[in-house]
Formats: structure tokens, C-alpha cells, sequence
């Protein structure tokens, strides 16, 4: 067998640049299946990690997914906005640390406009319990200044000191232009690092701000024959009447259940405090066929691989017929022609494995800034966790099972056939 085993090497040196093809192969098929397996891994981790440390959501009773939606993605709407009476009285509640008021409606070139205080940038985590980073500027202090969250900055080539236009709703087509605040500009005080959240997508501004420009609009448009400049603002009351949302942080988080009691059985005005991790969980079940997606592209890139690694071998195996047949003539058995022809395929599957994971590593390594600019994400360097060792074992046992079928030929073959090969 010895014998045998040193013969094979030095066959398979003599074929070293075909070998170096398919290892290739295969090393290209197992980078791109763990690299959607890793996107996908941090596409949820990124969607279950968009707030982080907040443990209720407060908004008019309705729709927990619907209120969470607002709230963390800034997508849809809510039925009703709550009170701004109810959002001081939950921030006066013994059991509250912190609470951060959110007011949605408006919007800039397609991104929403998020209206907060300053507690926003002081307690609003994401991810692994992160704080929110400036990458420029500052926070707002005035009211007509914003904060702009990475994308939209680097979409919309914005600086610190520029001036942006917001518009009433959510309008980005033909009526954009119609419904803007033209008359009340802010300025860019302040552009956040990238942290993959929807916090990328959102321009920030002050809940007075949002107030002072609809303070001459009434039911969605402009009151006729009222202008009041910016200047005049500060004579009126900015106090909002209405918020969206609260988060809420507490005291003893053990103590959640409880708040949660008391803001739902508040007789003064209907509300409901969701749960962020409970509400995620919902959402993720509705999003998740694109996370089926993603595993079928897996499945998919695992198939060409095993099927270029099957029709090479057996490509070769033409060619390797007087080859085999010699070996037949020195002694080996069938079985000995099944076992290492198997063991080829088997050795080149690790190859291209081991291949494939140095690639994945070497290219998350080099894209790194690039992806955490652009995207706010980054491929992690790390070894094989739980979720990825089954993919790994099962493409080497698919490989092997793929050399089978050449094996299986060259086990069939005669030595005769080997040594008079038809033409």
C-alpha cells in the first residue's frame, strides 16, 4: 500500500497545476458559501443588535411590531402619536433611568428625520452595548441644527456647516419640492460614525426644531398669508404637544414587568410598552425569507463547487486510464485503485477548504475600513464558530461522496481496457 500511496504522489505531482485548478475551485465555492454564511449571521446579529439597552418602548396602544418598526427602523408609521404629558410622567416614574422621546413624520431626500433631545446621543446604545461615536462635529445645541447619520452623509456628500432643507413627510418623487421647510434651513453640526443600524439612514434634529418649523403649517400644509422666519421663533412655545415614542431605560431592569404594569393600566391615556427584544424577534420572523434566501444561494455555491470538483476528477480519469492500468499490473486490487482515488478527492477538499477559509480571512482583513465605511458591517476574523463547523464537515463529506463516482469507474475498469484504450 506504501507502494501504491508514493506512486499516487508522484501522479498527482505530474498533474500538480490540474490539482492546483480544482483545489482552487473548491477554495473559491467554500470562501463564497462561509462569506454568505457570514453576512447572513451578520445581517441578523445586526438586525436583533439595532437598539441595544432599552428596555421598553412606549407608544400609543396599537401595534407592538408596528410601534417598533417607527421607533428603531424608522419605517411606516404609527395610528396615534402619545402625549407629551404621558412621555414626562414616564420619565418622572420612580423605576425610570432615562427615558429618550422620538418624533417622526418629516423626512430629507428620502432619509427620515428623527426628532429627539440630547439624552438621544447620551444613552441610546446599539450592537454589544455601544454608545453612538461623531466621526465630525458635534451634537445639536441650537434649534434649527441637525446631526446627520453616516449614510446619509456619504450619499448625499454632506460636510459639517452645510445647510439641508427638510420636507413634511416622508414625500422623495414628483411632489418633493412641494412640502419643504424652505424658509427654516438647518445646519450640519455633527456627522455620526457608521454603526449599521438605522441609525445610518436618519437625520437628527431637536424636538423643538421639529416643532418650530410646522409652527405656521396647520393639517399638513402651509398656513396662507402666515410666514414666521427663524428668527421670530423663539416667541412661541416650542414644547411638543404629541411624541411617537419613548424608549425607556430602567433602574433594575428586574423591574420591567412591573413598569410595564403600571404604563398599561394608565386610565389617563391608553398606551403599551413593548419589549424591544420581543418585538425584534416578531419582525425577524416576517424578514426572515431573506435569510432563506441567502442559505439557498449557500446551498447553490456548495453545488457548483462539488459539481466542478466531480466532473474535473472524472475529466482526469480519461486521461489516467493506462495509468491506472499499469498500477493493476504492479499489484494493486480494484479496491486499492477505490481507495485511493477516493482519498484524492478527499485531500483535495481539505485542501480547498483550508484554502478557501485562509481566503475568507485574508479578504475580510483587507476590506475591512472598506466595509465598515460603506456598509457599517465587517466580515469578522475569527475560527469557525458553532453555526459554520457543519457547513465546513459538510462540504468535505459531500467531496468525498462526490469522488466516489470516479472511484467507482476506475474500480470497474479492466486492466485490459487500461492497456489497449479505445480511440
Amino acid at each position: 500500500m506504501m507502494t501504491l500511496t508514493g506512486l499516487a504522489a508522484r501522479s498527482a505531482w505530474s498533474r500538480r497545476y490540474n490539482l492546483l485548478l480544482m483545489v482552487l475551485a473548491i477554495a473559491l465555492s467554500t470562501a463564497l458559501l462561509l462569506g454568505v454564511e457570514r453576512v447572513r449571521h451578520q445581517l441578523r446579529v445586526s438586525f436583533s443588535q439595532s437598539v441595544s439597552g432599552t428596555d421598553l418602548v412606549v407608544g400609543a396602544r396599537a401595534s407592538p411590531v408596528q410601534l417598533v418598526l417607527a421607533t428603531v427602523f424608522r419605517l411606516g408609521g404609527v395610528q396615534h402619536d402619545m402625549s407629551w404629558d404621558s412621555a414626562q410622567r414616564i420619565a418622572a416614574h420612580p423605576l425610570v433611568a432615562w427615558t429618550i422621546p422620538v418624533s417622526l413624520g418629516d423626512s430629507h431626500r428620502g432619509f427620515p428625520v428623527l426628532a429627539t433631545s440630547a439624552e438621544y446621543f447620551r444613552h441610546f446604545r446599539y450592537g454589544d452595548q455601544r454608545a453612538l461615536e461623531l466621526a465630525q462635529g458635534k451634537p445639536f445645541q441650537a434649534v434649527f441644527e441637525a446631526v446627520l447619520g453616516a449614510e446619509v452623509a456619504r450619499r448625499l456628500h454632506y460636510r459639517v456647516g452645510d445647510r439641508i432643507v427638510l420636507s413634511h413627510g416622508d414625500t422623495d418623487g414628483p411632489l418633493a419640492g412641494h412640502h419643504d421647510h424652505a424658509d427654516k434651513p438647518f445646519v450640519v453640526t455633527g456627522i455620526l460614525a457608521p454603526t449599521g443600524t438605522p441609525v445610518d439612514r436618519t437625520v437628527h434634529i431637536r424636538l423643538d426644531g421639529m416643532e418650530a418649523i410646522h409652527l405656521d403649517w396647520q393639517a399638513g400644509t402651509p398656513m396662507p398669508g402666515l410666514s414666521i422666519p427663524p428668527d421670530q421663533v423663539g416667541k412661541f412655545s416650542l414644547v411638543p404637544e404629541h411624541v411617537t415614542g419613548v424608549l425607556v431605560g430602567l433602574k433594575l431592569r428586574s423591574r420591567v414587568f412591573a413598569l410595564q404594569r403600571d404604563i398599561a393600566g394608565d386610565a389617563r391615556e391608553p398606551l403599551m410598552a413593548v419589549l424591544p427584544g420581543v418585538a425584534l424577534g416578531e419582525l425577524w420572523q416576517i424578514v426572515s425569507i431573506g435569510e432563506k434566501g441567502l442559505l439557498l444561494m449557500s446551498a447553490l455555491i456548495v453545488v457548483v463547487g462539488l459539481a466542478g470538483l466531480a466532473s474535473s476528477i472524472l475529466a482526469a480519469l480519461g486521461e489516467r486510464r493506462r495509468e491506472l492500468a499499469v498500477l493493476r499490473a504492479v499489484g494493486a486490487r480494484p479496491m486499492d485503485l477505490l481507495v485511493l482515488l477516493a482519498m484524492e478527492g478527499i485531500l483535495l477538499m481539505l485542501a480547498g477548504t483550508l484554502a478557501g477559509y485562509l481566503l475568507l480571512t485574508a479578504l475580510s482583513i483587507a476590506l475591512a475600513p472598506w466595509l465598515e465605511a460603506s456598509l457599517g458591517m465587517a466580515l469578522p476574523v475569527a475560527w469557525p464558530h458553532a453555526s459554520e463547523l457543519p457547513l465546513l464537515a459538510a462540504i468535505i463529506a459531500a467531496g468525498a461522496i462526490a469522488s466516489l463516482l470516479p472511484a467507482w469507474r476506475a474500480y470497474r475498469l479492466s486492466l485490459h481496457d487500461g492497456l489497449t484504450p479505445s480511440t
